[in-house]
């Protein structure tokens, strides 16, 4: 995966926490992720497609997940699993779209969040795709940005009229 792939990401989640939370976000250094490692407790999944395609994971410890959704909601949801997956769901779909304005002149689409919660999940990545996992921390701790993407497969502009379809 191309460096350059990971800013618009990096850039969106740092964004999104500065001025949702008003939490400074630490970026570790990114590593490639063994495609059997278990992710966190918490995961927000969100696919692209068009130009760009592939997957990022935004990845919690519950701990942490729970006291982000908290300052997102205003409200504990500690025993509300409905709500953590809805509040975690939109933080994934946040970043996404903040990382996907910032492909210039691509046509790429997101999908609707998915959200696994539970204790040592693996989420399984396309195996013709390599993930990098990005360590991140804040006041409300640690979590991970999980990504694998790379231009569309095919043409040289990708596939330009599914992602606009889809958008």
């Amino acid at each position: 995966m191309d460096s350059n792939s990971l800013i618009p990401f990096i850039k969106s989640t740092t964004t999104m926490f500065e001025t949702m939370f008003q939490l400074a976000v630490q970026i570790g250094e990114p590593t490639v992720k063994d495609p059997n490692s278990a992710c966190f407790d918490v995961s927000g999944i969100i696919g692209f497609s068009g130009d760009i395609e592939g997957t990022v994971i935004l990845t919690f410890p519950e701990a942490t997940a729970l006291r982000v959704s908290q300052l997102m909601t205003g409200e504990d949801l500690t025993d509300r699993p409905d709500d953590l997956s809805d509040a975690i769901g939109e933080l994934a779909n946040m970043v996404a779209g903040g990382a996907k304005a910032q492909f210039d002149g691509k046509q790429v689409a997101i999908t609707c969040p998915s959200v696994v919660i539970g204790k040592d999940h693996v989420v399984q990545q396309q195996r013709d795709m390599s993930c990098v996992c990005i360590p991140c921390e804040c006041d409300c701790g640690n979590f991970n940005i999980e990504l694998s993407v790379r231009p569309a497969s095919g043409n040289a502009t990708g596939n330009t009229a599914a992602a606009s379809a889809n958008a």
